[in-house]
């Protein structure tokens, strides 16, 4: 299953992908944490009191060599240069297995927390004024188009806040997108602007309330967002302390990362995983989103970048899921 994380910078969507991607990998399940946020923190988040996060080696700078591994035999991709983010897998492409034994888990997957971990890389000096953050991105769409994971496996995304989430069709490629919304006019503006568009495409949203610390805090929440509101977690000092650098105090469950985190919080993430899981993957779905923005990127800009016509490159006889990976 495919998550999202969006919400108003600050409302704590990191934070809770952290938790989240933790609260899965405690439970054994096999998971893994994408930072797609032009603020790369997730490694931090990830990371217990104490300990040095790694950083992955990011995905931006290798997206030709992505490219070109995901292109594997597929003839309808006449070159690396040609295929582009929204370019979907057809027959031959490379596909992947949620931190499968290949080259590109090999390469961009590092731990922070004890949960494997990817990320698109930092905004740096270089790229000023002459690129936007989603051709990093790019990478992320391209590897969630061509993953071929299965029930009961979780791929994490951290996005980037507010309503740039919608500058790419990055917004379509997950079962779920958890939005994080604080109980203020701003924590659930970012909600008003998601809802409308994940009603355009039928994308499942599900409010999560964050930093809740009263009665009248929930009641705002369940009048601004109505049935959208999943859950809702309250003040934490055991997040403060992670934040802080502090550890917090161990529980009588050592293998437990989360083992002494607020009983309310640890039941919303529950509540948050049986959300996922409560609906089976859409295969047809998430494939016809892919080729309509392949097709809608064609048109504006991609043709005349590339001097070909890349509605040539979507596969008519592709039929996406599990069954591919057989092939």
């Amino acid at each position: 299953m495919r998550i999202a994380f969006v919400g108003k910078g600050g409302s704590g969507k990191t934070t809770m992908s952290a938790l989240f991607s933790r609260h899965l990998a405690a439970a054994g399940a096999p998971v893994l944490a994408i930072d797609g946020d032009i603020n790369q923190h997730l490694a931090e988040a990830l990371a217990p009191a104490g300990d040095t996060p790694v950083a992955p080696p990011p995905l931006g700078p290798r997206l030709h060599d992505i490219k070109a591994y995901l292109r594997g035999t597929n003839p309808r991709i006449t070159s690396t240069e040609s295929m582009i983010k929204t370019t979907p897998p057809g027959r031959g492409s490379r596909l992947l297995s949620l931190l499968g034994d290949d080259e590109l888990h090999t390469r961009h997957v590092s731990r922070a927390g004890g949960v494997p971990l990817m990320a698109t890389g930092e905004f740096d000096d270089n790229d000023l004024g002459v690129a936007c953050y989603h051709s990093k991105l790019g990478a992320v769409e391209l590897y969630l188009g061509h993953l071929i994971d299965g029930p009961g496996e979780y791929a994490v995304v951290d996005m980037t806040a507010g309503a740039d989430a919608f500058a790419s069709g990055l917004f379509t490629r997950f079962d779920l997108t958890f939005l994080v919304a604080e109980p203020t006019r701003k924590g659930v503006s970012v909600y008003r602007q998601y809802r409308d568009h994940a009603r355009e495409f039928g994308i499942r949203i599900a409010v999560v309330g964050n930093k809740v610390t009263c009665e009248e805090d929930l009641l705002f929440l369940k009048e601004q967002v109505g049935d959208d509101l999943l859950t809702h977690l309250v003040h934490s000092d055991w997040v403060r302390a992670a934040e802080q650098g502090r550890a917090a105090p161990a529980g009588p469950n050592t293998s437990d990362p989360l083992g002494t985190l607020e009983p309310h919080n640890r039941h919303a993430l529950t509540v948050m995983r049986e959300a996922v899981d409560a609906h089976p993957r859409d295969w047809d779905r998430l494939h016809r989103h892919a080729v309509e923005f392949h097709l809608r990127n064609a048109r504006s800009w991609a043709d005349a970048r590339t001097g070909e016509d890349l509605a040539a490159q979507v596969d008519p006889e592709y039929v996406p899921g599990p069954a591919t990976l057989l092939l």
